[in-house]
């Protein structure tokens, strides 16, 4: 990778995941290295509502914030090329995928659940994980959302080691799919 130059984005960059992957870590140094700029889809929802992502979903409900995530992207994917990291189940949205294919390239952040398991279990912040057993909710969203998050453009796993491990590869596969 070091020695073939850095590939150049022609449309935003979508990172889709699960919440975990690292999209949020690995899109922020992944902007860095390609200089271009980072927005966090679930920061401007929640700078758009006014409230945080679990009070939305808690006043509100999933389908509420589904909707309010869909429009946010919609407005996102109007900027010059950029990496927008989305919340994990954006991309299960049927629109929001259809609104990413054409107006952007996504990239998935595929990790196993034991990973994703030691990174999420460290906070309480994730609404889809309040309940009696987070794990195994962790577990039968990763069985519904992986086949969906196959239908992305470039698939790159999320490594438990160096984040920039993971960055090289996030920019390995955009140099490999001449974009």
């Amino acid at each position: 990778m070091l020695d073939r130059p850095l590939p150049v984005l022609r449309r935003p960059l979508v990172l889709i995941g699960m919440m975990g992957a690292g999209k949020t870590t690995i899109g922020r140094r992944l902007a860095e290295r390609l200089g271009v700029g980072f927005v966090d889809a679930d920061r401007e929802i929640e700078a758009a509502a006014g409230r945080s992502i679990p009070e939305i979903f808690e006043e509100y409900g999933e389908a509420h914030f589904r909707d309010g995530e869909r429009r946010v992207i919609a407005r996102l994917l109007d900027a010059e090329p950029f990496i927008l990291a989305t919340g994990g189940g954006a991309f299960m949205d049927e629109e929001t995928r259809e609104l990413i294919a054409t107006r952007a390239t996504s990239l998935w952040l595929r990790a196993d659940l034991d990973l994703l398991w030691a990174r999420v279990s460290k906070r309480g912040h994730r609404p889809l994980l309040h309940t009696e057993n987070p794990r195994q909710t962790l577990a039968d969203l990763v069985e519904r959302r992986y086949p969906v998050y196959a239908e992305a453009d470039l698939v790159v796993d999320s490594l438990d080691g160096p984040k920039d491990d993971t960055v090289n590869a996030c920019i390995d596969a955009l140099q490999d799919a001449s974009l």
